[in-house]
């Protein structure tokens, strides 16, 4: 095997939340070999670069490697069981503005890192096996916040789905937004629409984000979609049931529509008019985190309680 010295410049988000003293691992795949990084940072600094020069093999021949997408075959975090991980997790993400007050920022850096730990979660997703991820970014409450808050989540949502999707492209991700999007502005629905129909084939996660959704308007629009095929005599009343209510849905579109395990954050012990109908046997998980400070061995956690609950569907 030969071997080069290359230059490789990383860029990483980080969470402010993150001590100044602690030093975390970043890996890289290159030619299919790892290569680790330590590197201290401060607080304050929310990205940074840095240019890391590493001596790495070339593998020729039937032995080459891509450096493209997750390796498949990763170990999974100590305590978690890879033919027990849930197929589709939901989470709440709420504490955003209460982090951000907590620390005395604005509330839009409380957007801005509860961004950042989405990335980072989703990320986890794809490497341990989840099919599906349902988060609940904006709910049709949210419209009674101040304007200013509210044209800033837009705002953000809008940027971070354009910044976003070649990464989802790149790493196999399906995009879908479930929810009313008729006060959503043109322009994030031409996105929105874009990013579905880019990513339509991808299969290794589903990604799937709840904005301007209503758990109680999803079935109530159901209803109509249905009542109005029995109106034009396409179905009879007696043909409706919980399959064909499934199938009006925001959810339809998921090939797991009901969540296995839905997370809570920031200790609120509710579901807040979130995936109603999905959730009628789903295991809830509440953690007192923030979203922002929720992170890898927060999500472990959650993975971990899911792993030693018996499910019962009801039955004995």
């Amino acid at each position: 095997m030969n071997t080069k010295m290359i230059s490789l410049k990383l860029g990483f988000p980080v969470s402010p939340r993150t001590p100044k003293t602690k030093q975390p691992n970043y890996t890289s795949f290159v030619s299919g070999h790892k290569s680790t990084l330590q590197i201290l940072y401060p607080l304050s600094m929310p990205y940074f670069n840095v240019t890391l020069n590493t001596r790495i093999g070339v593998v020729s021949g039937s032995e080459s490697q891509t450096a493209e997408g997750y390796n498949t075959s990763e170990p999974l975090p100590d305590g978690l069981q890879r033919d027990q991980m849930p197929n589709h997790v939901a989470i709440i993400m709420d504490g955003n503005r209460r982090w951000a007050k907590q620390k005395g920022q604005m509330v839009a850096l409380g957007y801005e890192a509860g961004a950042r730990s989405l990335r980072w979660i989703t990320e986890l997703c794809c490497k341990w096996g989840i099919r599906v991820l349902t988060v609940f970014a904006f709910s049709r409450e949210n419209w009674l916040r101040p304007k200013m808050e509210v044209d800033f989540l837009m705002t953000l949502f809008e940027r971070a789905l354009k910044e976003e999707l070649d990464y989802c492209i790149r790493e196999d991700i399906r995009i879908s937004v479930i929810g009313d999007t008729s006060r959503m502005s043109e322009s994030l629905v031409e996105l929105i629409t874009k990013a579905e129909k880019a990513t339509a084939n991808n299969s290794k996660l589903h990604f799937v984000m709840a904005v301007n959704y209503s758990g109680q308007y999803d079935v109530v629009q159901a209803c109509r979609r249905i009542s109005q095929k029995v109106k034009a005599g396409e179905i009879e009343p007696e043909d409706v049931d919980g399959e064909m209510v499934e199938q009006e849905l925001y959810t339809s579109c998921v090939d797991f529509p009901s969540p296995d395990l839905l997370i809570r954050t920031s200790g609120e012990l509710r579901i807040s008019n979130f995936l109603l109908w999905q959730l009628a046997y789903t295991e809830l998980f509440f953690t007192d985190a923030h979203w922002p400070d929720f992170g890898e061995a927060e999500f472990v956690e959650a993975l971990c309680s899911f792993q030693q609950r018996q499910r019962r569907y009801g039955g004995s």
